[in-house]
């Protein structure tokens, strides 16, 4: 397995990592108990706080994840694998990481710059089209 396909697994099990994080916060909101997550989730409480950020951000990722994966998966195939595909990956990755503890965090804000969020997100956005020139 090449660098970028080792990149998308670990993007892949961050995908799959999400529901652990937000869905224990949801447990510990008031009115919802692990025992009633175990059941059909019928007539629950609205997610509140970390666990409705970290279902958003779960969202988030997942369509990025789908049009990185294809992204990928087309270079593999088609045999392209150089240095910038694995800056861009890697970029990838720890802006997808930024983002997701950005948002299930609540933090939009540094010291100095607004908007941390956002940011990580349109860079994994700009490390994805980078990326995606290189099948060309």
């Amino acid at each position: 397995m090449n660098y970028e396909l080792t990149i998308l697994l670990i993007n892949a099990l961050l995908c799959l990592a999400f529901p652990w994080a937000y869905n224990y916060a949801y447990a510990k909101q008031p009115g919802v108990g692990g025992k009633r997550l175990m059941g059909n989730r019928d007539n629950l409480p609205e997610r509140e706080g970390a666990a409705a950020r970290g279902l958003r951000a779960h969202q988030n990722h997942l369509e990025n994840l789908v049009p990185f994966a294809i992204i990928v998966l087309i270079a593999h195939v088609i045999g392209v694998s150089n240095s910038v595909t694995i800056a861009c990956a890697t970029i990838f990755l720890i802006a997808r990481i930024a983002h997701g503890g950005f948002y299930l965090a609540g933090i939009s804000r540094v010291p100095g710059i607004n908007g941390v969020r956002s940011i990580a997100y349109f860079v994994s956005l700009f490390a994805m089209l980078v990326y995606a020139t290189q099948l060309f």
